[in-house]
């Protein structure tokens, strides 16, 4: 039967009464727009209606661009993480905080545009699954190739055997079951705000310990970094790049994740917002990152044993997702080669940074595989 395809404005509306209710209370709720659409898209592999629906918008979400835009929508919904049980005005004012404005200008303008777009992408989500039809290999798009699943496993082979890695298409906070995460960082391990929409800001807000209302009570990683700058003598000053800073995982502990390594890859431009990255710094902090689990393996029960990367330095850092990907996985696949033991993940946001990891396998450089793909 041919996938019909939603109106914008019937979207939207679900949308807005989704933001109204907070996704702690969708369930039995009629959305049946919304429902239809998480059907399309294969968002429905969830148990409930209401948890297909969730799932539907953290795919569309994802699909926004980076920044102020999709941070906004993860509060405005309730998706970002620790928020699904605020109430809707708190999730209001969170977002307009991250415009810098009242929440009176937010609700009347800003707003209108952020669940708008979530509409938008939603509507191509399942017009991308309608062009590619129910006999169709492959979706007829990026969106739909992604629309259907978050996880994928993708074989490779490093020193003559076959490993398998695990790709993440998600936030980075929606991790559950790994042991170490890699954050990128400055190399004065300074953590931005935790409204930012970066790796490692979405990492500090997951692993905050919050009250009952929201509000944090604890900031374990920025603390435990002043405290790792301390212990090692570079308080004031910059370490040196590909330098990798051990923390715990706060609350995300709750999740799975037991250690958060930050690589130091990111060297301030002196009189700017900007930062300058390279790929040999990359490389080196993935080797760094790498000896590191080794040597903390052991010390925990179980011992660690996955640890997953985001293509470090292809945000605030400026390299292209085929510069970052070739630098990551030059320590990598160096290290499988000598019969490492890693179960190794990425995670991405980007459906075209997904299609690079996936070509791995077929025995080309990250950087071949871009050039293939144009």
């Amino acid at each position: 039967m041919a996938t019909s395809i939603p109106d914008h404005a019937s979207i939207l509306g679900e949308i807005r009464e989704v933001r109204r209710v907070g996704l702690v209370r969708l369930r039995g709720r009629p959305l049946p727009v919304l429902e239809s659409a998480a059907e399309a898209v294969a968002a429905a592999a969830a148990r409930t209606p209401a948890a297909a629906v969730e799932a539907l918008l953290r795919q569309a979400v994802a699909l926004l661009d980076a920044g102020t835009l999709r941070t906004a929508a993860e509060y405005t919904l309730g998706l970002a993480q620790g928020t699904r049980d605020w109430p809707a005005s708190s999730r209001r004012a969170r977002a307009a905080s991250v415009y810098g404005v009242s929440v009176e200008r937010f609700r009347k303008d800003h707003e209108v545009m952020v669940l708008g777009q979530v509409a938008e992408h939603i509507v191509r989500l399942v017009s991308a699954e309608a062009e590619a039809g129910p006999e169709a290999g492959a979706p007829a798009s990026e969106e739909g190739a992604w629309g259907a699943g978050t996880h994928r496993s993708v074989q490779v082979r490093a020193g003559g055997r076959q490993v398998g890695l695990t790709l993440h298409v998600h936030p980075v906070d929606l991790l559950r079951d790994v042991d170490v995460v890699v954050s990128p960082a400055n190399v004065h391990l300074a953590l931005p705000e935790p409204y930012k929409s970066s790796v490692a800001a979405s990492l500090r807000r997951a692993a905050a310990v919050r009250g009952v209302t929201g509000d944090v009570l604890d900031d374990p990683v920025h603390d435990e970094l002043r405290k790792w700058a301390a212990r090692h003598g570079t308080s004031g000053r910059a370490v040196l790049p590909g330098t990798v800073a051990a923390t715990g995982a706060g609350a995300l502990a709750g999740q799975g994740v037991r250690r958060i390594y930050h690589a130091a890859i990111a060297v301030p431009r002196a009189g700017t917002n900007d930062y300058d990255v390279l790929p040999a710094d990359v490389t080196r902090a993935v080797s760094r990152v790498l000896a590191l689990l080794a040597e903390e393996s052991g010390r925990g029960t179980p011992p660690l044993r996955s640890v997953c990367f985001p293509l470090l330095g292809a945000g605030r850092g400026g390299l292209p997702y085929h510069v970052s990907l070739a630098a990551v996985w030059a320590a990598v696949e160096a290290e499988l080669a000598r019969g490492a033991p890693w179960d190794v993940h990425f995670v991405v946001r980007a459906p075209e940074a997904a299609e690079l990891v996936e070509r791995i396998p077929a025995g080309m450089r990250p950087d071949r595989a871009r050039r293939a793909t144009g």
